[in-house]
């Protein structure tokens, strides 16, 4: 299971010195892709979503709620909302309640106080008391505030069940943007865009054959394209479609029989 994620932004005038104090003793660990920006995000079908996240500098809506299948890009695209925030010098905040080491509702303290807030899994916190009293008020105090708040999760908020009557209404009314799957030629697109940022290069009939002989999913392609990435560095060769078949029955025949 995947640990806790939070990645926190200090800038801005409207981050108070008792808040970043808060935040910095946070015992959280950082898991964060400094790649993911806008820049690096292929849209496919997703120009609209796009658009609305660019968008998110004032004003309502106060909530948006990304909905995808896994590794469709949702949390990509919150880090990339962070990101670009930063870059206009507004506070922002990540964070991913999913996983063993998961954080506790107290991690959201203090967030009312920032211009945008992103929760990924945000289904996971339904049935929590804690958490929908948390995600309850900070909702209230970024709509005082003119704060924005970023969800995603793998389904629309008719899907999920909150406890809380008033907080149901909230994620109700929330701005709701399904962020769509990837044609084949995005997802080679996907493939070579994060060799190049790895310092790779990654031919275009590579990446098709990577597409074509292993797992479709992106998160898969890309933790195998990593896997590559060191198998081509030791071996001093360039990710070639013949390195590649070298390099995966090289990998069969060290694994044990059974």
């Amino acid at each position: 299971m995947r640990g806790a994620r939070v990645r926190w932004y200090a800038r801005g005038p409207r981050t108070t010195p008792d808040v970043m104090s808060e935040i910095r003793q946070l015992p959280l660990g950082v898991r964060w892709r400094d790649s993911s920006t806008f820049a690096t995000f292929v849209q496919g079908g997703n120009a609209l979503v796009l658009e609305q996240l660019r968008a998110l500098r004032g004003g309502p809506p106060v909530a948006l709620w990304l909905w995808g299948a896994p590794a469709s890009g949702r949390t990509h695209l919150l880090q990339a909302s962070c990101a670009y925030a930063g870059e206009l010098g507004r506070t922002a905040a990540y964070l991913s309640p999913a996983g063993r080491d998961a954080p506790g509702p107290e991690a959201l303290d203090g967030c009312e106080s920032l211009d945008l807030v992103c929760i990924d899994d945000v289904e996971t916190l339904s049935g929590q008391a804690g958490w929908e009293r948390a995600l309850f008020n900070l909702y209230n105090g970024l709509q005082e505030s003119g704060g924005h708040l970023l969800l995603a999760a793998t389904q629309p908020p008719a899907g999920v069940r909150w406890a809380l009557a008033d907080l149901q209404s909230r994620m109700g009314g929330a701005l709701t943007l399904q962020v769509k799957g990837l044609a084949e030629a995005d997802k080679v697109q996907v493939l070579r865009l994060r060799a190049r940022n790895r310092g790779l290069e990654l031919p275009e009939e590579t990446a098709a054959f990577l597409l074509r002989h292993f797992p479709r999913d992106l998160r898969s392609l890309c933790r195998l394209l990593d896997t590559l990435d060191s198998a081509s560095l030791a071996a001093q060769r360039r990710l070639t479609v013949p390195f590649i078949k070298e390099a995966i029955e090289a990998a069969r025949q060290q694994q044990p029989a059974g």
